[in-house]
């Protein structure tokens, strides 16, 4: 900050020397617009003193715990999954009881806590004008629970239609063609149409080359449901996302409205079907920039009218392939990055895959299902099943260590194995892969490293271990003593059997 003395001298060296700016710059070591800025003040007056607001008794002050103790939380959410003052002023109104306080005051209060735990972001929106039933589609990034199983940076995907400013979003395990064609779908279905237009971004998922001229070479997969739906793809320019920046604040908006804080949900398609009614409850508000204040909903009406009708014949999206097993009947994925099981009858051979965004289904020639697998995403490395080995290896059981089914069995299973007799071994893979089947394998090997503690190498015993382990039986509660129970009669066995008759007053001509 410039002192009063300097601010004297420059005026000294200017009006009582004559020095030009540059030169009095140079001097006071200082920018020439500086030395400007002095030059030609005319008024120096102090600003009045501002009145200071008081909160130290404010309406807010009984939730300022709860908002606190919510941005705390969002530091250790992802930056775009955080609260916004808006986000919070609706949780507050849903959730806690006898709050009433003004938007305005709270987002006072959120923005000055912002600065101190240095969560506040300056965002920008550019708006766009477009015609009814025209989309934009684009994948954000959120983390969710699905089933106690956390999902980092997963994606979602977001329809926008710009003309009325309604959106839709589906939550995805990732950014794959089959998320891409599945959200699609699912977001035509709700709202009874497909849109006229939809603009993407040049993602390698859909673009295969940018053709000089402004072309595009799109996979022939995507091209397809192009012309199944019949609407017309319309691709950005390189780098210029601001072209549909409909979808772009959309992303951001549902991101903080409808997932924060985090999700956590037992399904992934319940949620989504969730998210498909808030989003239509969402539109209940009135366009931010509609000079007639309409609701988004009512312009929406005039986006659902545009729109094209739903083909008759529904669109599958799963993708259909190949793939090559090793020697333990195993194959990849996306370059080698995720391994699956198929079954020991593959062995080297080529097995037929129906691919969604969740699930691998490993087939035969006939295209009959042989197993199902979970999709694996990021980090994920194996998923292996092991009923098809276990039941494999059980019509064979004298096979076992020459097999590499038994190299792939963990240690506890091996040694389980060795210690048991040769005519139970197929009996016990059969049980094995039955305890698998109902449970999950780890249910099986834990039942194993019980048996092992027990010294219980046969198969009844190896199901009883289960049943008590993981079978929901409540044990029998202690009969409790009472007076009612019948008092027993001690009978003294005597030597004379006529003493015997008389005590059981039978005997002589009464037994016949």
């Amino acid at each position: 900050m410039t002192s009063m003395d300097q601010i004297h001298r420059i005026r000294e060296l200017f009006y009582g020397q004559g020095k030009a700016l540059s030169e009095i710059a140079k001097i006071e070591k200082l920018d020439w617009r500086t030395v400007r800025k002095y030059v030609d003040m005319e008024d120096f007056n102090l600003a009045p003193p501002a009145l200071e607001e008081n909160l130290h008794s404010s309406k807010l002050d009984q939730f300022k715990p709860i908002i606190d103790k919510w941005l705390s939380e969002d530091k250790k959410a992802p930056r775009k999954q955080r609260h916004t003052a808006k986000r919070i002023h609706k949780r507050l109104k849903a959730e806690v009881e006898g709050y009433a306080c003004s938007y305005r005051l709270l987002a006072a209060y959120v923005s000055e806590k912002k600065k101190e735990l240095r969560l506040k972001k300056k965002e920008g929106y550019i708006p766009l004008d477009h015609y009814p039933g025209e989309a934009q589609a684009d994948f954000g990034y959120a983390d969710f629970c699905e089933n106690g199983k956390y999902h980092h940076e997963a994606k979602y995907l977001v329809l926008s239609f710009p003309y009325s400013n309604g959106g839709f979003l589906q939550l995805n395990y990732g950014e794959n063609m089959e998320c891409l064609l599945e959200g699609l779908v699912t977001m035509f279905e709700h709202i009874g149409g497909v849109p006229t237009e939809i603009w993407f971004d040049n993602t390698r998922t859909i673009v295969t080359e940018i053709i000089k001229g402004g072309g595009r070479e799109v996979t022939e997969r995507f091209q397809r449901f192009c012309e199944h739906y019949r609407f017309k793809p319309v691709f950005m320019n390189p780098e210029s996302g601001w072209e549909k920046g409909s979808v772009e604040n959309k992303v951001g908006y549902l991101r903080r409205n409808e997932l924060v804080p985090i999700p956590e949900f037992k399904s992934l398609p319940d949620k989504n079907a969730e998210l498909l009614v808030a989003c239509d409850k969402d539109m209940e508000r009135e366009h931010y920039d509609d000079d007639k204040n309409r609701f988004i909903s009512e312009l929406f009406q005039d986006d659902k009218a545009a729109l094209l009708p739903l083909p008759a014949i529904p669109f599958d999206t799963s993708l259909y392939t190949t793939a090559r097993t090793d020697k333990y009947g195993k194959f990849t994925l996306d370059a080698g990055k995720h391994r699956y099981s198929a079954s020991p009858a593959f062995c080297e051979d080529t097995v037929c895959l129906r691919i969604t965004s969740s699930e691998v289904i490993v087939m035969d020639s006939d295209l009959h299902e042989v197993v199902r697998h979970r999709r694996l995403y990021g980090d994920e490395h194996e998923s292996m099943d092991w009923i098809p080995y276990l039941r494999y290896i059980a019509r064979k059981p004298r096979s076992l260590k020459n097999s590499g089914i038994y190299e792939m069995m963990p240690v506890s299973m091996q040694m389980y194995m060795d210690g048991c007799e040769n005519k139970d071994r197929g009996r016990i893979l059969k049980v094995l892969a039955e305890l698998t089947e109902r449970s999950g394998f780890g249910s099986a090997i834990s039942t194993v490293n019980k048996a092992i503690q027990h010294k219980a190498t046969d198969p009844d015993s190896l199901m009883s271990l289960y049943r008590r382990t993981y079978m929901d039986v409540p044990p029998l509660p202690p009969l409790s003593r009472t007076e009612s129970l019948p008092k027993m009669k001690v009978i003294m066995f005597p030597h004379d059997l006529n003493a015997l008759d008389a005590v059981l007053k039978r005997g002589g001509a009464a037994n016949g």
